[in-house]
């Protein structure tokens, strides 16, 4: 039987053997999906043995995503983009393709929300892996602006210039940011210690979309936060992380899954519903 894991440093807590299990399922492939937590000065080692000893593929979480993109054999054009690689497949020739499909799982969850993008106002929040895996996918669809704001502006940026290419991509400070945003995207790690960015609750209205990447069995507190402020349509990231898997099992299997099911299922697991 074809194996899967998802590497990272913890990964006891991932969703992605329910979810893949559950796409198998529904595919009708066989293959079974497991975990694997290397050390952090191990996971070089632990990839190449488990492709050694017959892996098909993987997932890379992290803090493993920008080294797994040092170790692959050639990448694919968004995981350059990306600077990291979250999937991984060994292909027929051999060659370990790296891949990155957070970005698409991104743009595929904000459209199953209704979430017109083409022409659009956003604002990015952060300017770390999961910003820069974004980029790309969003700049494609393609929005009037792109604004990214971070808390060190520099890294912004860098990032804004280095995506400058593809779109109206500029980077303001959190004290700069004005006028009306039509999404704003949080893609930074705030939620998961409760805090919030420092942005003005002027900028949020009741006709603005809301994502942040994070997600748990209750609003997020920049959800939270948005709501308080008059944001009537707020998203967190379980969707993403549905979508991006159904991506990388495309990657894999050469078959895309249907993700509405498996989100409510995952849901459940969750006690979200």
């Amino acid at each position: 039987m074809d194996r899967y894991l998802v590497f990272g440093h913890p990964v006891r807590h991932s969703k992605s053997p329910f979810i893949h299990t559950l796409f198998a399922r529904q595919t009708q492939q066989e293959l079974e999906y497991g975990l694997a937590e290397p050390a952090v000065d191990e996971f070089a080692q632990a990839l190449r043995t488990f492709f050694d000893q017959g892996g098909k593929g993987c997932n890379v979480t992290v803090p493993f995503k920008e080294q797994a993109f040092t170790l692959v054999d050639r990448l694919s054009p968004r995981a350059k983009r990306a600077g990291a690689v979250n999937t991984i497949k060994l292909t027929d020739d051999g060659v370990l393709l790296g891949d990155n499909t957070d970005g698409a799982g991104l743009v595929a969850d904000l459209k199953s929300h209704g979430v017109m993008l083409a022409d659009s106002r956003i604002l990015l929040l952060g300017a770390g892996g999961a910003a820069r895996g974004a980029l790309a996918p969003l700049l494609a669809e393609p929005p009037s602006e792109l604004v990214i704001a971070n808390r060190t502006h520099a890294k912004a940026q860098q990032l804004a210039a280095e995506f400058c290419d593809l779109g109206h991509v500029t980077a303001q400070t959190y004290e700069q940011l004005a006028g009306s945003f039509d999404l704003v995207i949080n893609s930074t790690s705030a939620s998961l210690q409760g805090e919030l960015p420092p942005l003005a609750p002027a900028l949020i209205h009741t006709d603005i979309a809301i994502y942040d990447m994070m997600y748990g069995a209750s609003d997020t507190a920049f959800i939270r936060w948005a709501k308080q402020h008059g944001a009537r349509q707020t998203m967190d990231g379980l969707g993403m992380l549905v979508e991006q898997a159904a991506e990388a099992f495309t990657v894999w299997r050469g078959i895309r899954p249907g993700t509405k099911q498996v989100l409510r299922e995952l849901k459940r697991n969750l006690g979200v519903i």
